[in-house]
C-alpha cells in the first residue's frame, strides 16, 4: 500500500474530473498529479531524500495537499506542524525528528526567524502563499512552474509516512510514527465502515495538521472525489460552501457542530445537498446530538473513534444507530471496523468480562510504528502487540464498544470510581450550559471532590443549588459536582479538544500526588 497510489488512478481514470477547489481555484486530477510531481522533483532537487522529514506550516488549502503528496512522491516522510502551537513548540517538533525542509504559508511568516534560530537541521523554507516570496525562502508556484516532474518514489507498506505530534497534554510532545501501510489501511477500513458514495464532494473544515482531518483526506483520495478546502473552521463560510459547493460529506468535532448549529445562518442556506457528517475527537453529548439530528434530517451522522497511535479510527458508529429504531446503542463509541480487534483490559493486561470496564487496546495494520526515538514509551504502549490506549471502556454483549472516560480522569472520591462523562452529560442536558468540563480537585474530606466548569450560553445564569438539583435528580448523589465554577471560555488545544489538564493544574499546584 503506497498511499499516493490513488494518484496515478485519478490521472488514470478521471483526468478532467474536479480533484480540488480552493477560493476561487479548482484543479483537476490530471492537473493536480503534474503538480504534485513536479514539486516532488523539485524538493528532491533542494535535497530531500528518501526518508529525510519535510514540514507543512500552514492553513488548509490547496497547497497543503500539494505538498503533503509531494512530499510523499519524492520519498520523503510529511511533519504536519500544528499550527496552534507557539515558535518553540513548533521548533520543538521540526528538531524532535531533525526535519529538513519546511513549506510554510502567509499566515505563518513571523514564526521563520524563530524557527531558523531554533532549529538547526531546517535547511530550506517554501514559500507556498499567495504573494511574493520572502527572503531567504524558495517560491512554491515557481518550483511547479521550473521542474521536471519525479518519478513516484512508491514507498509503501512498512515504510514511514508521517510523523504526527500528540498534542502535548502531558509533558512533551510525542512523534507518532504512521507508515504507509497504517494509513491506507485504516482509511480503507473506515470506508468500509462508513459507506459513501465514489466520487463525493467533501468539505475539509478540521485542521489538516491533525491526523483526523487528514484523515479525510486519505478517505476521499481513493473514491476519486472532490476536496473542497477552506483555510479553517468559520460557521458562515462553512453554511456558505455547502450551498456553493453542494458539499456531501465533512468531518466536524463536536465544539465545531455546536457553532455551526447556533449560527444565524443555519436556516438561511441551502445544506440540502449534505448527507453524511462524520464526528469525532472528543465526546458528543446527548442533548446536542438531538438537535443535530432535529436539524439535519436528512444526514447520516457516524461517530469515529481512535486516536492518533490508530491512524486514527478503530470503533465506527453507524447511521443506523442515529435513526430512532437504533437509538439504544447512542451512546457507544460503535463497533471495531474490519480491520481491527478491540479488548478490554485490566491493570495486568487480563481481558476483563462483558460490561467490564477497563482499558481500551486495540490490535491491527492501523497500528503506529511506534513513538520517534522514544522506544521506552513505545515498548510500554505497544506491550503485547496492543496499543493501549489509556481510555477506559468496555464491551456490551452486543460487541458495541463504549468510551466512558480517559483513565486519568476518573475521580476517586470517598472510595467511589466517577468517570466524569457521565456527569458531563447529564450536566450538558440543562438549557443554560454551553460547555461543561468535570475534572477531580483536592478535598480534605473526600480525597478528591467531583468540580464542574461551566460556561454558560450569553445571557443565562445558574446557581450551584440549581446544578447540583438537576444532576441529583439523574445520577447518584456522590457522581453530583460538590464545587462548580462559570468560565468565559474551555482551553481547547488546535485539534478541538477540551485541555482539561490546564483546569486541574490551578487546584493540584505544589502537590506531589495528583489524586486524593
Amino acid at each position: 500500500m503506497h498511499l499516493t497510489q490513488p494518484l496515478h488512478k485519478g490521472r488514470r481514470e478521471r483526468p478532467d474530473a474536479l480533484a480540488c477547489v480552493y477560493a476561487e481555484r479548482g484543479r483537476s486530477y490530471a492537473e493536480l498529479v503534474s503538480r504534485v510531481a513536479r514539486l516532488a522533483g523539485a524538493l528532491q532537487r533542494l535535497g530531500l531524500e528518501t526518508g529525510d522529514r519535510a514540514g507543512l506550516l500552514g492553513l488548509n488549502s490547496d497547497r497543503y495537499i500539494e505538498g503533503l503528496y509531494a512530499i510523499l512522491w519524492a520519498g520523503g516522510v510529511v511533519n504536519p506542524v500544528n499550527t496552534r502551537w507557539a515558535s518553540a513548540e513548533m521548533a520543538y517538533s521540526l528538531n524532535d525528528c531533525e526535519t529538513r525542509l519546511l513549506l510554510v504559508d502567509d499566515n505563518f511568516l513571523d514564526f521563520l526567524e524563530p524557527l531558523r534560530a531554533k532549529c538547526p537541521a531546517l535547511e530550506t523554507i517554501v514559500y507556498m502563499g499567495e504573494g511574493e516570496a520572502p527572503t531567504g525562502t524558495v517560491d512554491y508556484e515557481t518550483l511547479v512552474a521550473e521542474s521536471a516532474p519525479a518519478e513516484d518514489a512508491l514507498r509503501s507498506g512498512d515504510d514511514l509516512a508521517a510523523i504526527f505530534y500528540t498534542g502535548g497534554t502531558t509533558g512533551a510532545p510525542k512523534g507518532v510514527m504512521l507508515s504507509h501501510a497504517n494509513l491506507y489501511a485504516d482509511a480503507l477500513g473506515t470506508v468500509a465502515a462508513t459507506p459513501r458514495p465514489a466520487r463525493a464532494v467533501c468539505l475539509h473544515a478540521a485542521p489538516l495538521f491533525h491526523i483526523g482531518g487528514l484523515g479525510l483526506v486519505f478517505q476521499l483520495m481513493p473514491r476519486l472525489g472532490t476536496h473542497v478546502i477552506m483555510p479553517g473552521f468559520e460557521p458562515a463560510a462553512m453554511l456558505e460552501l455547502i450551498e456553493r459547493e453542494r458539499v456531501q460529506e465533512t468531518f466536524l468535532v463536536p465544539t465545531m457542530l455546536r457553532l455551526l448549529l447556533d449560527h444565524e445562518d443555519f436556516g438561511k442556506r441551502d445544506l440540502s445537498s449534505l448527507r453524511y457528517m462524520i464526528y469525532g475527537a472528543s465526546p458528543m453529548d446527548a442533548a446536542l446530538m438531538d438537535r443535530a439530528l432535529e436539524r439535519l434530517p436528512g444526514v447520516d451522522f457516524m461517530q469515529a473513534y481512535g486516536m492518533t497511535e490508530l491512524s486514527p479510527v478503530v470503533v465506527v458508529l453507524p447511521p443506523e444507530n442515529h435513526a430512532a429504531e437504533g437509538r439504544a446503542k447512542l451512546a457507544a463509541a460503535g463497533l471495531p471496523i474490519n480491520i481491527a480487534e478491540i479488548r478490554i483490559v485490566d491493570d495486568e493486561d487480563n481481558d476483563v468480562p462483558t460490561g467490564t470496564v477497563g482499558e481500551i487496546a486495540a490490535r491491527g495494520p492501523m497500528v503506529m510504528r511506534g513513538y520517534w526515538n522514544k522506544p521506552e514509551q513505545s515498548a510500554e504502549a505497544l506491550r503485547g502487540g496492543w496499543m493501549h490506549t489509556g481510555d477506559a471502556g468496555y464491551v456490551d454483549e452486543d460487541g458495541y464498544v463504549y468510551v466512558v472516560d480517559r483513565i486519568k480522569d476518573m475521580i476517586v472520591t470517598g472510595g467511589e470510581n466517577v468517570y466524569s462523562a457521565e456527569v458531563e452529560d447529564v450536566i450538558l442536558r440543562l438549557p443554560q450550559v454551553a460547555q461543561c468540563a468535570v475534572i477531580g480537585v483536592p478535598d480534605e474530606q473526600w480525597g478528591e471532590r467531583v468540580h464542574a466548569v461551566l460556561v454558560l450560553h450569553e445571557g443565562e445564569s445558574l446557581s450551584h443549588e440549581d446544578l447540583v438539583a438537576h444532576c441529583r435528580g439523574l445520577i447518584g448523589a456522590y457522581k453530583s459536582p460538590r464545587s462548580s465554577e462559570v468560565r468565559h471560555e474551555m482551553p481547547m488545544s488546535g485539534a478541538g479538544k477540551l485541555l482539561k489538564y490546564k483546569l486541574r493544574d490551578a487546584f493540584w499546584e505544589g502537590r506531589s500526588r495528583r489524586i486524593g
